[in-house]
């Protein structure tokens, strides 16, 4: 498998933490799961890709809908959970893009939810969807866009408040590799593969979720306000954690539940 440095920094930072994650943002992720089957037309009877399955949110619903699933991760802790959760499921297995494990054209439709922006070669990785997918099948995807919605933005307003001193050494795509996260720079990529009927809309929703669930994940290492978090001492936890409570009451409902406004573009093609 040909990966970059931002690939293994990806690989590393996701290592063991299925359980953090699917307690602080998997429900966040989910909330398009059903619009990116619909995207890639998925029903009973076809033979469906989940790729970056996680912890299983999209392939059960998948399956749910009659169609046959194959389910891959790259992390194990990943693949063991979706595997306990979708017994259903045809395989839930190790593999990653942009390399697959399966013979081109085997699949009627490929999906992958959240997982281009964890991806060092984004081209790379549509490309591996589109040889696994047969003529005239489907590919949806979802990403983050950018600049980033409110939800994922506040992290940055916590940090600021509190006063936390950024790192600059993160590894990135590189810059011949990556694309604009926005409705025309993530359809310019389904192009570049070369998909046909290329489709891309903004899905916008308010994320409700438990105050102490969404502090949850950067606090357990999750995504790049995790990776912040941990390297700071116990005092400027305790200024973050002020920050947090601060800055997030405004979206606190009478229920006691956040409703963090956020939004995500999905895309969607055809195999020609």
């Amino acid at each position: 498998m040909t990966t970059t440095v931002f690939d293994d920094h990806e690989r590393s930072r996701w290592a063991g933490r299925a359980t953090a994650y699917d307690r602080s943002f998997a429900a966040l992720c989910a909330h398009p799961a059903p619009s990116l089957l619909d995207a890639a037309n998925v029903g009973a009877g076809l033979r469906v890709l989940d790729a970056g399955t996680g912890p299983g949110t999209v392939a059960m619903l998948a399956c749910a809908r009659g169609a046959t699933v194959v389910a891959v991760d790259p992390e194990p802790t990943m693949v063991e959970m979706a595997r306990s959760r979708v017994p259903s499921a045809e395989e839930v297995r190790l593999a990653a893009l942009p390399s697959l494990p399966f013979a081109s054209g085997h699949f009627d439709a490929a999906v992958a939810n959240f997982v281009i922006n964890h991806v060092g070669d984004p081209l790379a990785a549509i490309s591996e969807l589109r040889r696994v997918v047969r003529p005239a099948g489907r590919i949806a995807v979802t990403i983050w866009p950018y600049p980033p919605p409110k939800a994922q933005r506040l992290w940055g307003e916590v940090f600021d408040a509190a006063g936390v001193e950024r790192r600059t050494s993160m590894p990135r795509v590189d810059a011949d590799k990556d694309f604009p996260r926005t409705l025309d720079g993530l359809a310019g990529v389904l192009d570049a593969a070369g998909l046909t009927d290329v489709r891309c809309e903004t899905i916008t929703w308010a994320h409700r979720t438990d105050s102490e669930a969404w502090w949850s994940g950067p606090a357990n290492g999750i995504s790049t306000p995790g990776l912040l978090m941990e390297t700071q001492p116990p005092d400027m936890i305790v200024r973050i954690r002020s920050a947090y409570d601060e800055l997030t009451s405004v979206y606190r409902g009478a229920d006691g539940l956040l409703a963090l406004p956020t939004a995500a573009l999905l895309a969607s093609a055809s195999v020609p």
